[in-house]
């Protein structure tokens, strides 16, 4: 049995780890990964991080942020095996393009506000771009791909000019399902239904991009407080000996209103 690394640099010893698992007497299941199947596992590990975020529990992001590490020296071993690049090529580009993308830090430039930053950095992705929507990982949740279009085109000066044509659009976009929902049953209904709603998650997404609010964040919270409701009033039904498929709207909706003075 091969003898665990025990480099006294920790991330020597976790490279020298997963190259032994990945070695000749590694791991069967460390060994048989490639980049496409590792693909689950990462978006499972930004998520769980994500969620100790949120619970500001700070232990329980230190460990999530080693599972996130272990994603990308995996990725970058199998890299190494095949010739194409190695962690230190990979910490090496990084570094390299926070030093270019920072020369209000390590050149002469000038920026004394966040929003300068982020006009700098655009600018010098551009350099490189045919399109300021180019790079825009389309396989992320819709809500951040929305936010991050939304977010290029502003900067780009594709942007309203007041908070109120934002609502108004929003506004819009809300009639126009309304106006679909009286078209008669069948596909058309239903496709125009899909891409009516579409644009006002789409025009919601730009007004919390406006205000600074996250709406993945925010949607998530959503969800959690619904969710703490229903289960208080799930919990209720259960005292009362009640299945909650036998409840009328009418008692569904005074357990919610409780739910919601009690949370």
């Amino acid at each position: 049995m091969p003898t665990p690394p025990n480099h006294p640099d920790p991330i020597q010893r976790l490279l020298e780890v997963m190259a032994a698992l990945r070695g000749e007497t590694g791991c069967p299941w460390d060994k048989k990964q490639t980049h496409k199947s590792l693909v689950p596992f990462l978006v499972e590990e930004a998520y769980e991080l994500i969620e100790a975020i949120e619970k500001e529990d700070e232990n329980a992001i230190g460990e999530e942020l080693g599972d996130v590490l272990l994603q990308v020296v995996f990725h970058a071993r199998i890299g190494e095996e095949r010739g194409a690049f190695d962690m230190n090529q990979v910490a090496g580009r990084l570094a390299d393009k926070l030093v270019e993308r920072h020369d209000h830090v390590f050149g002469d430039a000038s920026a004394h506000r966040p929003e300068d930053v982020a006009r700098s950095w655009h600018a010098k992705k551009m350099e490189h771009k045919n399109s300021a929507l180019d790079g825009i990982p389309s396989g992320q949740p819709a809500l951040y791909w929305a936010r991050q279009v939304g977010s290029r085109a502003a900067k780009s000066g594709f942007e309203w000019e007041r908070i109120e044509q934002i609502l108004a659009k929003v506004r819009e976009e809300l009639e126009e399902v309304e106006e679909n929902i009286a078209l008669p049953q069948g596909k058309a209904r239903q496709d125009a239904l899909e891409d009516e709603i579409g644009d006002l998650l789409f025009a919601t997404t730009q007004l919390a991009r406006w205000l600074k609010v996250d709406p993945e964040a925010a949607l998530r919270g959503a969800v959690r407080k619904f969710s703490g409701r229903f289960q208080q009033m799930e919990a209720a039904l259960h005292e009362r000996k009640q299945q909650s498929e036998h409840s009328n709207p009418i008692e569904w909706r005074d357990l919610w209103a409780q739910a919601k003075r009690d949370s």
